[in-house]
């Protein structure tokens, strides 16, 4: 593999497809020049003999050079890299924001401002990173999904061409016989989705503890806009003007999840998935992580980090949580959700309001705060939070500059480290975020005071957000079973006397 990102050579790129090994899949691709396709690590095809593969670190690159993706292993399913494994995180970021759409109503001019950078640097950094031009990752994007949305979906082709950023159907047709060689039509499929629905599929890599997440978000779901079940998850949706529902589901036997979305949301796919993909922290490498963390992770493979929908959202919510139980501060944020938030009908029973905007909570006063039972310290916060949000002044998503925003929150009234860094864990989408004034913490590591658990989190670099989780989930663990010494205490010791 030519790119200087990637730190497999060629051969151990071939051995990782001939072992079909997961832990691979969307890191890189594999062009066959024999049938000028090229495939995930996981196609289920048998292997190339080695003279005809060349690997590609992005589906973009192996388009460039001429390959169609292959229709069996689908490489617009294959899981996204996280930010930590990428060796550029501004070059993450911008492909992350052009894979959500970023393009299709901006210019590259406008993305490059964006990230307070030049135009220059931001083509340098793609080509570096990725081996293609901010125009081509975009094009490549909106194909794989058209070609999603024509495999998964009852959509119109001319729905398709619109919700895929094409200027029209025939732009698309275009595009598509010249790239992959296909009639779009050709790949339609049967659906029994009802026309006022679509269908998506997202992949991760395993092991993925479904379960715990859920257990994670079911207490913190806000009444009204969240339903968690026993094996799945929906909310009511705004992006833009956008207005709808989503279900996400694991599908059987399958390392996918399963997005339904409603109709009325499909010129918003692109970000709508990609704000799943935060929550659900499909991007992980669980088996680097537990790895790299040890004995901490072995009693609960594939533990994730819950992120965040709607940063805002859930940054509110992380002040309401300031110093009271879960219970308390999902209340408040309903009562939030029943005074301010937008009604919304669905055919969802329970998801009925929209979750309020930036602006909406910043025409509060205080006291239209503190009368639904929030504290005055805590209403203050929620106000100049919403305020600057607002103004532009923060962002509050995956794609934000972790340093800059994280002193950025410390400086707003009531916001101290532990809600800055439990905004970066979630919102942020920053692996090493790290609660350390968290009193569970605290308790599940055997510790008194604050610098100890730093000193024991400090071999948990760069995954320390994972070890936040793993120790809570120890600490409910040992609530459940007193008699039982949670492993986290156990080997945290063991570090502790190692430091």
């Amino acid at each position: 593999m030519s790119e200087k990102r990637c730190i497999l050579t060629d051969n151990q790129c071939y051995s990782a497809v001939l072992s079909r090994d997961r832990r691979f899949d969307g890191v890189f691709f594999v062009g066959v020049s024999s049938t000028g396709i090229y495939c995930r690590t996981v196609c289920p095809v048998k292997p190339p003999r080695r003279e005809h593969c060349t690997f590609y670190p992005s589906a973009a690159a192996a388009e460039q050079a001429g390959y169609r993706p292959c229709l069996r292993c689908r490489p617009e399913l294959a899981p996204g890299q996280a930010k930590i494994d990428a060796v550029g995180r501004l070059a993450a970021a911008a492909a992350s924001r052009i894979e959500d759409g970023a393009l299709a109503e901006h210019s590259v001019s406008d993305l490059a401002q964006s990230l307070g950078i030049s135009d220059r640097h931001l083509r340098r950094i793609l080509q570096q990173e990725f081996g293609v031009t901010p125009i081509q990752l975009a094009q490549t994007q909106r194909l794989l999904l058209a070609k999603r949305l024509l495999t998964d979906s009852s959509l119109s082709i001319a729905d398709i061409a619109f919700a895929s950023g094409f200027s029209s159907v025939r732009r698309l047709n275009a595009l598509f016989q010249k790239h992959y060689r296909l009639n779009p039509t050709a790949l339609r499929k049967a659906t029994h989705l009802p026309q006022d629905s679509l269908r998506c599929e997202l992949a991760y890599r395993s092991p993925f503890n479904w379960q715990a997440l859920l257990k994670f978000l079911q207490p913190r779901a806000i009444a009204g806009v969240e339903n968690v079940e026993a094996n799945g998850y929906q909310r009511t949706v705004r992006v833009g003007q956008h207005q709808g529902w989503i279900q996400v589901s694991p599908i059987p036997k399958q390392d996918k999840l399963e997005v339904v979305l409603s109709a009325s949301l499909v010129a918003a796919i692109l970000p709508i998935l990609s704000r799943v993909k935060a929550l659900f922290d499909l991007a992980a490498d669980p088996i680097l992580i537990a790895n790299h963390l040890g004995e901490l992770a072995l009693a609960s493979p594939g533990l994730r980090v819950p992120g965040a929908f709607d940063g805002f959202e859930v940054a509110v919510r992380a002040i309401l949580g300031q110093q009271v139980s879960v219970k308390a501060a999902t209340t408040l944020m309903a009562r939030l959700v029943q005074t301010v938030g937008t009604p919304i009908s669905t055919p969802i029973a329970g998801l009925t309001y929209l979750t309020p905007t930036p602006a909406q909570l910043a025409s509060l006063s205080l006291s239209d705060l503190t009368d639904l039972g929030i504290l005055p310290a805590r209403a203050a916060a929620i106000q100049s939070l919403a305020q600057t949000f607002n103004h532009g002044i923060l962002r509050l998503d995956s794609y934000a500059d972790i340093e800059t925003t994280v002193t950025q929150l410390k400086t707003l009234p009531g916001i101290g480290d532990w809600t800055a860094q439990y905004i970066a864990m979630r919102v942020l989408a920053y692996p090493d975020a790290f609660p350390y004034t968290d009193l569970g913490l605290r308790r599940a590591l055997g510790v008194e005071r604050t610098e100890q658990v730093l000193q024991i989190a400090e071999t948990w670099r760069p995954w320390r957000a994972y070890a936040a989780m793993y120790l809570w989930k120890s600490l409910e663990e040992q609530a459940n079973d007193l008699n039982v010494l949670p492993l986290a205490r156990q080997s945290c010791r063991l570090v502790a006397a190692d430091v």
